[in-house]
Formats: structure tokens, sequence, C-alpha cells
């Protein structure tokens, strides 16, 4: 009831109060009330506010400190205008390099920073701060480098590392090559193999990560930068984190890694390399043997498909009169390009290739060399002599070299004590007794009863020799008829030169002579016949074998005859050329082309011929040169009318079939190509200089290791009693044999892993020359692998070469180039063009697209070329053609791949600063920083696993 009451009640109020003020007056009456509380809410507010302010006033001024003056003398320090820093613009002392070194600077900071940090704030002093340390750095810098000696680093260190990188890479390729086809990725392989042959032969550090990890490698030149900042800069600059770390991301990031990246770049090597030696002309030989030898399809894929193109615009031409026979010639020179591309890539593809020294050897015909060529070549000996000592023959070598050794050395020291007795001088009997001496050992040690390994020859021949020896004074001679006997027996006996031409060392003999040509190329797979030695040009189509039994064809004919001469001018020089017109006659076919020789190309050739056949020297008479006046149009007509006559007379039949061999030499000079010259007039004039010297060192070398101490005093006595010449002569000789140099014979404790630098002794005789060729030549062209005799010589000859050429001063001289490379123009000149690659007119240069495959192909292929082309003919006389063609293929080789010419960069780098900061313990930091190398750790897990045997032993 009580509720129902209070609802009533309460519904009638409602209904009243809608029925006194309306609907809407609900709504007013909440709004009143919303007014009344925010009303209330204001007043409070404000009445609050007031009050709080006036008590925390009071409380200031009561309890806290006075506020600082700091703040406020701060904020107007700020607010006055920046004074200018004053910058000392003086960097090394040079203005020639300051100049270059500061916009270097300037260009640095406007690319690498004033681009971002002008968005944050314009205030320019920290840009200066950063130039001022830059700068102070390089003072430091140049400072340092004034102070250091150059020279042992340029001409021993330098040498090393390269020496050794080599050596790397060289035993990298021999484990790959034992591991056959077992690899996936040749590339990915001999990266792998070359970081474990490097750990080994380094045993301390090894720089695979920072070679192959990009993050690896920003990381080492991060903490490098760091290390050389806290080197060069002022400790309070170094402290400043903000500004070290800005400078440090500017030259490790900024200017190191791209240069490195540069550096290692194999196409910009290549490209460096044709730009080097751009003055030389390719050669269509090296060029053909480049193709032949290239085992990657990628190059031959690329040259065939410019040949390709090239072939199309030939055929384009509308062309017509003496030009239709230059383009059928140029289109079939580019067919036989891509016949040859065609046909090694598919020997590539199917594995079939070919040993060509294993091929040629079971394939027949060979050049024929003759005995005693190969006893007179210094290539050549050295097989015959690792053949002689393979079927036990060498007693019979080495006595015949021997003899030539006494003889030479017996001739001079009798010439020279006839000059001694004609200035009043008398030593007769101490000099023949000395040669007595001499050809008694010679007679111990090869011919009497306890020589061992004796001589086999006719019993009377060493009776009369014994009883000459006791009862008449030794001549030079005394040994001939015995010699001329053993002679006949190498040349006759079926077990040395008959058996030895027949033998593979017989044909490598041929290829590093240059003798043999590559059989692969006589018939394809498919039945096509091809000729290595073809001419795509229309030439002459014929192998060494043809070519050799040419004449004795009587239905081949040869005719050739100038037909027009003219001057030419190449790079500023100016020679004649003339164009010989050739006919050549068979039963069912007739050629005819055109050549054009120099005339230093047919004194080149009139010189080989007349050393290889000597009757000819007395029947051909080429025209004399003339100094003055030799472009005279009266003077080339009467020439152009001497050489036919010349011409004339070397085809002449009868000629011909004199000297069968001489077709060769004369279808090679009249070949549709390139002459290839021989030996230099240089070459020649030093082997009228040393061959003496250099013909008694040959002859002696290996039979003089076993001649007995009698002997060997007997000679030193000899050759200290003559006159200057042949105490000259004598030193010489007791130098090269019976004092053998440590720079040759010192051996390694472990010659498979250790430095290239290894054996240097200080103390040798022009140490610094012998030290930079020989170490190079041994590592490019492999020579340690070659017997000692070989080695030997080539010392010899460089030494001779060394004193002929700058005598006594080439220490001097390397001095002098060493302080040139490091003078100031050469500086200047180096940050100059360090400023033009990185900043071309001023302007950041973007960054270079990377080439198209083909294109990186070609200047691959281009490069070899090159390369082989201006390898000096002398050089392949001393060591062979074919050492000499393996050894500029691998050195090129190892160039090709990015990551192992980075391992040289930073090898080159580290060298460069612990020669420029001796004191800084830089090598134990090296160490520190590869020592997350994986290869290491794997070094050190061998090593251990194989220690731990023996330390439980």
């Amino acid at each position: 009831q009580t509720s129902l009451s209070i609802w009533g009640w309460g519904s009638l109020g409602l209904v009243l109060f809608l029925v006194t003020f309306g609907p809407f007056a609900i709504f007013y009456f909440a709004f009143y009330i919303l007014c009344f509380v925010g009303g209330g809410f204001v007043v409070t507010l404000l009445f609050g506010k007031s009050n709080s302010e006036k008590y925390l006033e009071q409380c200031e001024h009561s309890f806290l400190p006075c506020t600082s003056v700091g703040i406020p003398k701060c904020i107007e320090e700020m607010k006055r205008e920046a004074r200018p820093i004053k910058i000392d613009r003086r960097l090394t002392g040079a203005n020639i390099i300051d100049e270059p070194l500061q916009q270097v600077i300037q260009f640095s900071l406007r690319d690498y920073v004033q681009y971002w940090y002008y968005t944050l704030s314009d205030d320019e002093s920290f840009l200066l701060e950063i130039r001022q340390a830059l700068q102070y750095a390089l003072v430091q810098f140049s400072a340092r480098s004034k102070e250091t000696d150059w020279q042992p680093y340029f001409t021993t260190r330098l040498v090393d590392d390269f020496g050794t990188h080599l050596r790397v890479f060289r035993k990298a390729q021999q484990r790959i090559a034992e591991k056959g086809d077992q690899m996936k990725d040749q590339a990915e392989e001999l990266v792998d193999t070359f970081f474990e042959v490097e750990v080994e032969m380094e045993k301390e550090v090894c720089r695979d990560l920072v070679c192959t990890s990009p993050k690896d490698e920003e990381g080492f030149l991060r903490d490098l930068c760091e290390v050389l900042l806290y080197i060069l800069l002022p400790p309070g600059d170094f402290q400043n984190k903000i500004m070290r770390y800005f400078v440090r991301e500017i030259l490790s990031r900024g200017i190191l890694l791209p240069l490195i990246n540069q550096l290692s770049d194999p196409d910009y090597i290549n490209q460096y390399v044709i730009w080097m030696i751009r003055d030389s002309n390719c050669n269509y030989e090296a060029f053909m043997n480049i193709i032949k030898l290239s085992d990657n399809i990628g190059e031959l894929e690329a040259v065939k498909d410019k040949a390709s193109e090239e072939l199309q615009y030939l055929r384009s031409l509308d062309t017509a009169g003496d030009d239709i026979n230059t383009i059928k010639n140029q289109i079939n020179s580019l067919l036989y390009v891509i016949k040859v591309c065609d046909s090694r890539i598919q020997r590539l593809q199917s594995g079939k290739e070919i040993d060509t020294v294993k091929l040629a050897a079971n394939f027949g015909k060979l050049c024929t060399v003759p005995l005693d060529h190969i006893l007179v070549d210094n290539v050549a000996l050295q097989f015959f002599m690792d053949y002689m000592q393979q079927t036990g023959g060498q007693a019979h070598l080495f006595f015949w070299m021997t003899v030539e050794g006494y003889r030479v050395t017996a001739q001079q020291q009798l010439e020279v004590l006839q000059s001694r007795q004609k200035d009043g001088k008398h030593q007769t009997n101490q000099t023949k007794g000395l040669l007595r001496a001499a050809a008694f050992g010679v007679y111990e040690q090869y011919l009497s009863e306890k020589a061992s390994p004796r001589v086999n020859i006719d019993d009377n021949l060493v009776a009369k020799l014994a009883e000459t020896l006791n009862h008449e004074d030794p001549t030079p001679e005394i040994f001939d008829d015995i010699q001329r006997k053993v002679y006949e027996l190498m040349l006759r006996d079926e077990r040395f030169y008959p058996s030895f031409k027949q033998n593979v060392l017989y044909v490598r003999m041929l290829a590093e002579l240059d003798m043999l040509k590559d059989p692969s190329f006589r018939g394809s797979d498919d039945g096509e016949g091809e000729s290595f030695n073809g001419s795509p040009t229309g030439s002459i189509n014929l192998s060494l074998d043809d070519l050799s039994n040419g004449p004795s064809d009587e239905t081949v004919q040869l005719h050739a005859y100038i037909s027009d001469t003219g001057v030419c001018n190449d790079h500023g020089k100016t020679y004649a050329l003339y164009a010989i017109t050739v006919h050549r006659r068979n039963a069912n076919s007739e050629e005819m082309w055109k050549t054009y020789r120099r005339y230093s190309d047919f004194h080149d050739f009139h010189m080989r011929i007349t050393e290889q056949f000597e009757n000819l020297a007395n029947i051909l008479k080429l025209p004399g040169k003339k100094t003055f006046n030799n472009m005279d149009r009266e003077f080339l007509e009467k020439r152009k009318k001497d050489l036919n006559a010349y011409l004339q007379l070397l085809l002449n039949p009868e000629m011909m079939k004199a000297s069968p061999a001489l077709a060769h030499y004369v279808y090679d000079f009249l070949e549709n190509k390139a002459y290839s010259k021989g030996k230099g007039d240089f070459a020649r004039k030093m082997d009228t200089f040393v061959n003496p010297l250099r013909n008694s060192m040959r002859n002696v070398s290996n039979a003089v290791k076993s001649i007995p101490d009698s002997l060997a005093e007997g000679m030193t006595k000899m050759s200290d009693n003559m006159g200057k010449m042949s105490e000259r002569l004598g030193q010489d000789i007791k130098q090269s044999f019976f004092k053998v140099p440590p720079l040759m014979q010192k051996t390694y404790s472990d010659p498979d892993h250790c430095r290239v630098a290894a054996p240097i002794d200080d103390n040798v005789d022009d140490n610094i020359p012998l030290r930079v060729m020989l170490l190079l030549m041994d590592e490019v062209f492999d020579l340690k692998e070659r017997n000692q005799w070989l080695r030997r010589n080539i010392k010899n000859l460089l030494q001779q070469l060394i004193r002929a050429t700058y005598g006594d001063t080439i220490n001097r001289k390397i001095v002098d180039h060493v302080d040139w490379m490091t003078s100031p123009e050469q500086v200047a000149d180096a940050v100059k063009r360090f400023r033009d690659a990185f900043w071309p007119n001023g302007i950041l240069a973007e960054t270079v697209p990377r080439r198209d495959k083909a294109i990186r192909m070609r200047t691959r292929v281009a490069g070899k070329t090159k390369l082989l082309e201006i390898m000096p003919d002398e050089l392949k006389h001393i060591i062979g053609a074919e050492t000499t063609r393996k050894g500029i293929l691998r050195v090129f080789e190892m160039f090709q791949h990015s990551q192992l010419n980075k391992r040289m960069v930073y090898v080159f780098l580290e060298r460069f600063l612990e020669t420029l900061f001796p004191q800084n313990k830089f090598p134990e930091l090296f160490n520190k920083l590869h020592s997350r190398s994986k290869q290491m750790q794997r070094y050190k897990q061998r090593l251990h696993s194989t220690q731990a045997p023996s330390l439980q032993k």
C-alpha cells in the first residue's frame, strides 16, 4: 500500500507539472541544474589558481637558491653570430699536393655530410671542426710518410706479397686439378681452396671473411679507420664520439670501400691492362692462340657472337673492285674464327678436352730437332738432360759438356798466357801444370777404371789419351776424338737420341721451343678437317710436317715478288712497307694473296735462316741498311729491286732442294699474317757478348758437381794467376759452379708452405735486382719445378744482363726510382687521378653500371692477347715458349676473381700500414681483426687434432 501511494502521488505531480508548464519544461529544468554546477566549478578553479600562485611565490623566495647565470649566458651566446674558424690549408708542405687534397676534403664533406646536415641545422661550426680534424690527420700522415724509408717496401715486401699471393693461387689450382671432376662450382671451389692454402702458409692469419662477406668487410674497415684516427687525431678530438663516427664512416664507406671494390674488379683490371699496353696492336696469331687455349665457354661465345655480327655487316656491304678482295679476306677470317670457337665449345661441353702434349705424342709426325742444336740450346738441353738421367746415360752427356767447358776455358787461358808472354811475363810451366791437373780430373772422373759411372768408349782411344796426358802438354783439343765418339754414340744409339725423339719429353721440348702445333684442330669430332696452322685469309693451309715436305712435291710451285712499296706513319714512327704478291700453284688449284713486310722483317728473316743454314750466308746477300735519307723514292725503288732479287734467289727450286728444311721458314715469312720476329738486335748483341761465358757455364754446370776437389782447386788457382780478363772469368766460373750462391740453392724447411721471400739472403751481390727478377720469374713461370741447371743458367744470364745494361749502378737506379715514385709530383698526380675518378668535373661520380657479360668476356680475351703479344722473344728463348705462355696466362687468370683480388689489395694495405707505423704493433692488430676467420678456426682444430696424439704419447 505504501509503494502504491508513492507511485500515485508521483504520477499525479508529474501530470500536473506537464499540464502547467508544458512538455519542454523538463529540458529547461535540466539546463538550469547544469549551469548551476558549471558556475560553481569555474569559481572554485579561479579562486584556487590565484591562491596557489601566491603560495608558490612565497615558497620560492623563502626556500629555493638563486637562479644560475650560466643558462642565460649560454642562451645569449647562442643568439650571437658564429665567429669564423680559421683553418690552415697547408697539409704536406707541397702546394701541388695540398691543392688537390683540399678539393678531395671539400668534395667529401659536401657529398657525404652537408647534403643532410643542413636539413637539421644552419650552424657550420660542426662541419668546420670535422674539416679541421681531417686536415690534422693528413698532416700527421704526411709527416710520418716523410720519415719512412720506402725502399724496402717497394723492392722487397711488395714483391714478396705479390709472389706469395701467386704461389697460393698456383697451389690452389694444383689441388683443384687433383680433385678432378668432383667439384660443382669451379670458381667457388677455387676461392675456398685458395684460403685453405693461405692459412697453411701464413699460419696466423686468414682473410677469407673480409674478402667474401660484405658485412665483415665493412666492419673490418670501420675498425681499421678507428685505429688510424686514434693514431692521427689529437686525444680531445678522438674522444668526441659523434665527430669520430662521422669521420670513420666517411673514410670507410665513402672512400676506402668504393676504392677497394674498384681495384678488385676483374673487368677494371682487364681494361687497365689493355690501356697500359694500348700502343701495341693486336696480333692475329696471339688472338687465335688465346681462342684455341681458352677453357671458358663464355669467352668463346662472346667472341663468336661478335664475329657473327661483323660477318653480317660485311656481307651487307655493296662493294666492287679492289675492296671486294679485302672484304672476302675479312669474311674468310671471321668464318675461321667462328669455326674454331664452335669446335672449342663442343670439346669443352662434351668433356673431351685432351692434353695437347699427350695428343701430339700419339699423333705421329713431329718436327725433328738435330742433336747438335739441342746441345747448344738452353731450353732443349734441359729436356735432353732429364731424359739421359732417366735412361742412365747422363755420364755421356756430362762428359760432352765438361769437355766443352774445358776447351773454352783452356783456350781463353792460353790466349791470356800468350799475351802475357808478349809482355815479357813467363808463367808457362805453372799454367800448363794447372791445365794438366784439370785434364787429369776429367779423365779420372769419366774415363778411368775408377770412374762411376764410366763412359763406355773404345779402349784404344782411352789408352791413347792416357799416354798423351802422361807424356805431352795438354791442349784444348786433347779430348776431341773421344768427345766426337761420345757424340756419335748419343746420336746413333737407340737408347739415347733416337728414343728421345719418341719420348714425351721430346714433345714437351717442342712445345717449349714453340715448334709444336696443336693437332687437336686437324680434325673435329664430326669429321670436318681443320688445319691448326691454316690461314683464314686464303694463304698457306699446311701443318709443319706438310711444310717441311713442300718443296719435294713438284706439283706445288711458289712464286713471290714485291709489287709495290710505300711509306707508313704509325704513332709518329715512319717506315717503308713492301707489298709482296705471292702465287701458289698445285695440280688442282691456284691461290694468290698479298702480304706486307718491313725491311726490319727481311733483316730478321735473313738473320734467322743464316743462323740455321750457315751455307746460305755466302749465297744470300741482303741489301744493307741506310741510316739517313732512307725514305727517298729513288732509294726505296732501288731497295725494292734488290729485295726482289733476294726473293727470286731464295725461291729458286735448286736452293729449296739443297735445304729442304728452309721451306718452313720461307712459307712462314710469306704467309698473310703479322710476321713474328725472332731474337732482336739487342739479344743478338748480348749473345755475342756473353756466349763464351754462357757456353762454358752451361756445358760444365751439372758435371762439375762431381769433379774432384783437386780439379776445382786447380782451376781456381789457374784463374787467380792470370790477367784481369781471365781473373774475372775465373771468378764468374767459380761463383757459378764451385760456390753456388745461397739465393739459388738455399733450401726451405717446408718449401710447400712458406712465403716467397723465405730463402732470400741479404749478403748476395746485386741482391735487390736479382731478388725482384728471380722471385717474380720463379713464381710466374714456376721455375722451382724445373731442374737446378736451368735456374742457375737463368740466374747467370740475368747477372750478365744487369751488369751489361747498368753496370754497378743498378742499386742506385732502383733507389732513385723509388724516390721518384714517392716524389711530390708523383704523389700529386696520384691524388689528382683519385679526385678525377671519384669526382669528375667536381661532381660525385655515379655508380658505373656493370658492363654486359659479353663485353666483359671479350675484354678478357683482348687482355690475354695483349699480354701474350708483348712478351719478348728473348724470354721465350731463355725459359721456353710454352712455359712463358702458361706463366702469363696463370697471372692473368689470378686477376679474374674479385675475392682473390681483394685479398691482395688488403695485403698491400696491411704491409703499407706496418711500414708506415712500425711502432704501433699493426701485425698483432691484424691478427686479432682476422681472428674470426672460419678457415683459421678449422686450421687450428686440425692442428690441435694432429698434435693431441703426440702429446698423449
